[in-house]
């Protein structure tokens, strides 16, 4: 059985409303930047999970799915707006015919680079925040242990 830990502190509770409400910040000013980009945050999102996809610039639907965590029916359709758009295109694999692969056309690549910049730009601007408050929860909670 699981030991108890002790109450969470004032302080504790303080740290994670402060990085909940910075990462919400962060993630209201990213969906306006994809907005203002054309694009909704969905599709902003699915292109920014296949570039940046570990080892490969494909990925298959089932993966996209699991990388925005919805489902794969959604993620066909979100794939097809894609493609509609000009971000996107679908290649069979090599290895299998039934299997299908998606992959940034140089307009994807292009719409997410210009997406990418503006949020580094935000992501400098809160990242010393984000960090604070998270250290400030890890050293409460590895105090408590």
């Amino acid at each position: 059985m699981r030991a108890l830990s002790p109450p969470l502190t004032k302080a504790d509770y303080e740290a994670l409303a402060g990085f909940r409400y910075h990462l919400r910040r962060f993630l209201h000013q990213s969906e306006s930047i994809a907005r203002d980009a054309g694009l909704t945050p969905r599709q902003h999102q699915a292109l920014l999970a296949i570039r940046g996809f570990p080892g490969r610039d494909q990925i298959t639907i089932g993966e996209l799915a699991e990388q925005l965590q919805t489902a794969h029916h959604s993620a066909v359709e979100l794939v097809d707006r894609l493609v509609g758009l000009g971000f996107l295109v679908r290649k069979p694999a090599a290895e299998d015919r039934r299997q299908v692969y998606v992959t940034l056309t140089r307009a994807g690549e292009k719409r997410l680079e210009q997406l990418s910049q503006a949020h580094r730009l935000e992501i400098e601007s809160l990242g010393p925040r984000f960090l604070t408050l998270l250290e400030r929860i890890a050293m409460s909670d590895s105090v408590r242990r």
